[in-house]
């Protein structure tokens, strides 16, 4: 029996192909805590570049099969969370003791104020962490639920296929591009993370302002 790590997204694909990617997008978009540590843009991304003709590596993944398992892990996932805040979403959320799942949905709270239920639950998708606790903390402040599922799907797809025809455009224009992942992968996440530096900065300066 193969051991496989639900953590790194080589693991994952070497041992279920595109339905791990269903599954693991499923978990990441709407589980909270377990979906919280789980990969996203780390699997979505090599997942394309092993869909391209160029990989090396197995295993070889179908396209079509990938982009169709990505949207329904990511809008699924999703519809659940949301679910899962509607009946009662905000206690589950107090009884958590990680400061980090609390700082995110509060962040995404924040996100929902600021920009509207739409373009929020689009942004928030491309936000590592924030996607895991946005839906679940839609469903808990009552966003409508047509509302909700319209944008969300819009985001789901959006993100999930962006980022796998990313990696298959890559991987098809570069030969061997498969055996330099790991530092494309640390480029994903940094890039993914960069939405956050606005908030990061904006926080700092307003802590600045209350210690004076």
């Amino acid at each position: 029996m193969i051991a496989v790590n639900p953590m790194d997204s080589a693991s994952v694909l070497a041992a279920f192909g595109a339905l791990g990617v269903l599954a693991v997008l499923f978990a990441e978009s709407g589980l909270l805590v377990v979906g919280f540590f789980l990969p996203g843009d780390t699997l979505l991304f090599p997942a394309g570049v092993l869909c391209a003709g160029s990989a090396q590596q197995p295993p070889r993944l179908a396209l079509w099969q990938v982009l169709a398992c990505a949207a329904i892990g990511a809008v699924a996932g999703g519809q659940v969370g949301y679910l899962i805040g509607r009946h009662g979403g905000r206690a589950l959320l107090a009884r958590t003791s990680s400061g980090r799942v609390k700082g995110a949905a509060a962040r995404a709270e924040r996100l929902l104020a600021r920009y509207g239920y739409g373009k929020a639950l689009v942004i928030g998708r491309f936000v590592p962490l924030l996607r895991t606790v946005l839906h679940p903390v839609a469903g808990a402040l009552g966003v409508p639920a047509r509302t909700f599922t319209l944008w969300q799907t819009v985001g789901g797809v959006l993100w999930s296929q962006a980022l796998v025809l990313a990696g298959y455009t890559l991987g098809a224009s570069v030969p061997h591009i498969d055996d330099y992942l790991l530092p494309l992968v640390a480029v994903v996440v940094v890039l993914s993370l960069l939405p956050l530096l606005p908030e990061a900065l904006r926080a700092r300066r307003d802590r600045r302002g209350s210690a004076r």
